[in-house]
């Protein structure tokens, strides 16, 4: 079978009885053409199918057209829909957004920032969990990097990150200020780790702090971040006979699976305990009851992440790193009282 010919630039400047510089400037959409020769090349365009070869300009501008964005898990609905976001913006300015999986690992996040990987993408956006600081600051490349994260790293590549003190801080204020003194943190470690986990928690106990409440540490049920997960925790507490008036899940999938269990072991859903969980998915509003949650500034986020990686592509290199933490903002809806 013979292969059919792809179209040039030529070919349709032949149709259309122009130059192929004319054909360039309508592709380009460069004003130097009138309207009756603009639409003669786009009719020509679409008589013969032509279309315009992106690889070829991108390489010849030395670009690829792609950013990548490296997070721990592509099964999280937070990451899935802080793409979305990306995309949207990414796409507006010509750029496409490719996801890989780190799997929260220090090898996947050193490998995602590598050279070899980077040649492949204008730039990188990283989310860190277990890669350290020290070699953040000796890998060799000079391909943009925006990292995003839960902690503060000392490193020469710009970083947005979210409130996860401040925002869990609010969330526990609002529940201690209904008038909840039991409440349940779901996936918190105690020992205040500069991970989410540990920054959250961190903000759980500065509330009570505030509040003169003193924290239960039997409330405090570490877990992984599944719905089964939220499910189990809240099983374990009813099972060890442990009493709690409110639940803090440190994610919304995982409030969500708490909410499974609360209605299983029939404990109403304001009434007979709130609860409030972090990220504010685009889900949390659907649900029934519509689930209170901290929403760490979605859109902000995404707003400073392209900016700042738009920028260095675009040359506008600052003096040094900017480190910019996003405001929290809680989101009250059916699942908790009002103050």
């Amino acid at each position: 079978m013979k292969k059919a010919s792809v179209v040039t630039m030529a070919d349709v400047a032949r149709s259309a009885g122009v130059s192929t510089m004319t054909v360039s400037n309508v592709v380009n959409g460069r004003p130097r053409v009138g309207a009756a020769t603009r639409e003669r090349v786009l009719g020509a365009i679409a008589e013969l199918g032509y279309q315009v070869n992106l690889a070829a300009r991108h390489l010849r501008a030395g670009r690829t057209g792609v950013v990548g964005l490296a997070v721990p898990e592509l099964e999280r609905p937070y990451f899935a829909q802080l793409a979305g976001r990306l995309a949207d913006r990414f796409e507006a300015h010509g750029l496409r957004i490719v996801m890989e999986r780190t799997g929260a690992s220090r090898e996947g996040e050193l490998d995602a920032v590598a050279f070899s990987r980077l040649r492949m993408y204008d730039g990188l956006i990283l989310s860190v969990v277990d890669i350290d600081p020290g070699e953040l600051s000796r890998l060799n490349t000079d391909a943009p990097v925006v990292m995003i994260g839960e902690r503060a790293l000392p490193s020469r590549f710009d970083h947005v990150m979210m409130d996860n003190v401040g925002g869990a801080r609010l969330a526990t204020a609002h529940l201690l200020s209904t008038g909840a003194r039991r409440i349940a943190m779901i996936g918190g470690e105690p020992s205040g780790a500069a991970n989410m986990p540990g920054l959250r928690a961190s903000g759980y106990a500065l509330a009570h702090d505030d509040a003169g409440v003193p924290v239960d540490p039997e409330l405090n049920v570490q877990c992984d971040f599944r719905l089964q997960d939220g499910y189990d925790a809240i099983r374990s507490l009813l099972d060890r006979g442990i009493s709690f008036d409110a639940v803090f899940a440190l994610t919304d999938v995982v409030a969500i699976g708490a909410l499974r269990a609360l209605a299983d072991a029939e404990l109403r859903v304001p009434a007979d305990v709130q609860v409030i969980g972090f990220d504010d998915l685009d889900e949390a509003a659907y649900l029934v009851p519509s689930l209170s949650s901290i929403n760490p500034g979605h859109e902000e986020m995404a707003e400073a992440i392209t900016a700042r990686l738009l920028a260095h592509l675009g040359g506008a290199e600052p003096a040094g790193p900017q480190e910019l933490v996003v405001p929290a903002r809680l989101v009250l809806r059916g699942t908790t009282h009002s103050a």
